[in-house]
Order: C-alpha cells, then sequence, then structure tokens
C-alpha cells in the first residue's frame, strides 16, 4: 500500500508542477503516471550513483545540489516522453521543488 501512495503521490506532484509552474507541461494522467514511473525508477538506480560522484560537491552546498540533481532528472526525462515538457531548467529546477516538498509532506502526513 505504501508503494501505490507514493506513487500517486508523485503523479499528484508531477501534476500540481504542471499547474504552478510555467514552462512545465504535462498533457493528461496518463502521461504524469508515466513520468512519476520513470522518476522513481532513475531515483532508485542512477541517483544514488550520481549522488556518490557529486558528494564533495553536496558537501559543499549543505546539500542543496541535491535540487540540482533532482532537475537534471526531470529535464532528462522530459527529453523522451512524448507529452511531457519542461521549457529549460529553471521550470526543471522549480518542478523538481515542487515534486519534493509534496513528496516531503506526504511522507510527514503517513
Amino acid at each position: 500500500m505504501g508503494i501505490l501512495l507514493r506513487f500517486l503521490g508523485t503523479v499528484f506532484a508531477v501534476l500540481l508542477a504542471a499547474y504552478v509552474v510555467p514552462g512545465f507541461t504535462v498533457e493528461s494522467f496518463y502521461v504524469a503516471a508515466i513520468v512519476a514511473l520513470i522518476l522513481g525508477v532513475l531515483n532508485i538506480t542512477v541517483k544514488p550513483i550520481l549522488f556518490v560522484l557529486t558528494l564533495p560537491l553536496n558537501i559543499l552546498t549543505f546539500g542543496l545540489f541535491t535540487f540540482v540533481l533532482n532537475a537534471l532528472l526531470l529535464w532528462f526525462v522530459a527529453s523522451f516522453v512524448q507529452g511531457f515538457s519542461v521549457a529549460g531548467f529553471l521550470p526543471a529546477l522549480l518542478g523538481s521543488l515542487v515534486i519534493t516538498i509534496v513528496n516531503w509532506a506526504l511522507h510527514k502526513l503517513t
């Protein structure tokens, strides 16, 4: 049940980011679900490797570089998922911030 709730929370977060952040567009719920699924897979497989590789920079910025990693992963997903587009790095950063805050709040509530 926890995995399904986390997945649906990420889908909601992607849709909310598309509503709030200009330059961040999602065509439908189905596309948001695909984006959430791909982000989940990337967060499990690729993100830990990137985090270790950028650990000195992360320590230097007190962990704030993690937001940049999230934005780059989100921008990467937008490059190959049709129906999902991010207009540049700043919308990707703001969108990843919205997604992170929603996922954090959902984690705190459950």
